[in-house]
């Protein structure tokens, strides 16, 4: 837990790292998932078609 010392905050390096994810890491999924789906979807286009 953070503690206060000389009005600083000190915290371990494992609670310094602890972050909440924000939007912009929605984002970077949802934009990854959906292009990797256009190019499976591409590929499975290009060479399965009859």
């Amino acid at each position: 837990m953070a503690t206060r010392q000389d009005r600083q905050i000190i915290e371990t390096p494992t609670e310094a790292r602890q972050g909440e994810p924000g939007p912009s890491v929605l984002a970077l999924l949802i934009v990854s998932t959906g292009l990797a789906m256009l190019i499976l979807g591409l590929a499975w286009f290009v060479l399965f078609r009859t």
